[in-house]
Order: C-alpha cells, then sequence, then structure tokens
C-alpha cells in the first residue's frame, strides 16, 4: 500500500530511476494516456502569421475543418517551438468571436453595419483614386516631383521582401505614394 502511494508520486519515480524528471516518470496515468487530436487528418506546413521570425508550423486539417496547429519539427527558424502568440493560431482561426464580416461606420455614425467585402473593397479604391486626385503634386518649385504625400502604407511583419518589392511598385511608381514602411524580416 505505502509501496504504491510512494511510486505514484513523480518525485519519488525521479529518485528512484536517477533521471532528470522530464521523461515518463514524471508522468501521471492521465498524461500517458492523453493521445493527438489530429489522428487520421491531412496535415499541411504554413508560417506563423504573428511576426517577422517565420516560424513553422503544421496545420491539422479533417475534411475542410481545422483540428490543431503545433509548431514544425522541421523547421530550422523554430525546430517545433511556437511562442503564446504562435501557438494561440488556432483561436485566431476558430474563436467565436472572430470577425467575418466588414463592419463600417459612416462618420458621424455610433452605429456599425454590415456591408459586403465588394462593397468595402470599391470604398478603399474610390477614396485612394480621390485622395490621389487631391493631393498629387506634379511638380514643386519647377521641379518634376510626381509624388502623393497624403495616402501611406505600413506593411506588417509577416509581409516578405518579395510582397513587399511589389507594394512598394504598385504603391510609390503607380500612385506616387512616398510614406511606405513595413517590418519584413523574412
Amino acid at each position: 500500500m505505502i509501496k504504491d502511494l510512494l511510486t505514484s508520486w513523480p518525485a519519488f519515480r525521479q529518485l528512484a530511476t536517477g533521471t532528470d524528471g522530464t521523461g515518463r516518470e514524471a508522468m501521471s496515468p492521465a498524461t500517458r494516456a492523453l493521445a493527438p487530436r489530429h489522428d487520421a487528418t491531412d496535415v499541411s506546413r504554413s508560417i506563423c502569421p504573428y511576426c517577422g521570425v517565420g516560424c513553422g508550423q503544421l496545420i491539422f486539417h479533417r475534411r475542410g475543418r481545422l483540428v490543431s496547429v503545433e509548431g514544425d519539427p522541421a523547421s530550422p527558424i523554430s525546430g517545433g517551438h511556437l511562442c503564446p502568440k504562435g501557438a494561440a493560431t488556432f483561436e485566431l482561426l476558430t474563436h467565436a468571436a472572430r470577425a467575418t464580416r466588414v463592419k463600417y461606420r459612416a462618420p458621424h455614425s455610433r452605429q456599425w453595419q454590415e456591408i459586403a467585402l465588394e462593397t468595402a473593397m470599391d470604398m478603399v479604391a474610390d477614396r485612394v483614386w480621390e485622395s490621389r486626385a487631391r493631393h498629387f503634386e506634379d511638380t514643386r518649385e519647377g521641379e518634376t516631383l510626381m509624388q502623393c504625400p497624403s495616402i501611406a502604407h505600413l506593411g506588417g511583419a509577416t509581409l516578405d521582401n518579395e510582397e513587399n518589392y511589389l507594394i512598394k511598385k504598385l504603391f510609390a511608381g503607380g500612385l506616387g505614394i512616398v510614406a511606405i514602411s513595413n517590418q519584413a524580416r523574412i
């Protein structure tokens, strides 16, 4: 009876086996019985969306539904580890409070209204062209300028260098925007 009680304690098992307490000797029967949530699923490799480090993720899915997100052990960047934000990617995609519809609040309004994505995209495009038309400077003090100082772009850290190159070409070359910055690290 006492022997059974002692051997059920992880600290006793660690002392008895002379191990460091990070293996099976530290596990309870409930821990040993745990199994992955993603048996019989498909897996896709991905990159964490939160910062510019580029940690590898394994995305487990079954019949079009997300099952689990874990660190990718084959990733040379993270070796299977994720920070707390990366480990919360599953919630980012599945949380009940996740915004899935476009909401718009008109100027001076106190109410939000749902609008179609196409409508929102058209509104953004119209406002970009209106602002560009109003503030575009062809010349300044007799010198060719060709810039629009009224629009800015700040890219997130999840954009890679190639995407930021294309953004720079479109916004600076196509629209004349001069305030362009990013946090590209991958």
